[in-house]
């Protein structure tokens, strides 16, 4: 399967919620596997699908050689203090920005046969379902930055070849 191209920064895909999957059809398994097939390129550990320019709740993962995929994930529980983590986006391509991320998530969704799917984990796979889930969302790590992260992360994304 080919590479999907990262929708960047500036797509209005980015900034909009995606759509519950209430049909699991060949659409939806042709955007698994196109999914699960993205994030297995080197240096990827979530890949959501609005990034691939589809408006459904879905993402895949690759934590630490762990790679799966989940269907309209939903956070149900976060715990720990949050803390600043150096966070990247592959939609927002050479920027890494300290973010405030909870050290422990969990989420739950369902797979392709419709049984429930329930992620969780620190460290990385924790950072990883918050940045997915909030793709999700409508939102990118940068809205979650604070003012003065902010304004230094779009001023370099201005002045960035690719936006």
């Amino acid at each position: 399967m080919p590479e999907r191209q990262i929708r960047l920064l500036g797509d209005p895909v980015l900034k909009t919620v995606s759509d519950p999957i209430v049909i699991v059809d060949d659409r939806v398994r042709a955007l698994v596997t196109d999914l699960l097939d993205n994030v297995r390129l080197p240096g990827r550990a979530g890949v959501a699908a609005s990034q691939i320019g589809v408006n459904l709740r879905a993402f895949s993962y690759n934590i630490d050689g762990d790679i799966g995929y989940i269907l309209n994930p939903a956070i149900v529980e976060l715990s720990g203090e949050p803390e600043l983590v150096d966070e990247g986006c592959l939609s927002v391509p050479g920027l890494w920005y300290p973010t405030k991320r909870y050290p422990f998530a969990r989420v739950v969704g369902t797979d392709l046969e419709g049984d429930t799917v329930e992620l969780s984990g620190t460290g990385v796979m924790a950072q990883a379902l918050q940045h997915e889930t909030d793709h999700l969302d409508g939102l990118l790590y940068l809205d979650r930055l604070d003012k003065e992260n902010r304004r230094a992360a779009m001023k370099e994304v201005r002045a960035s070849t690719w936006f």
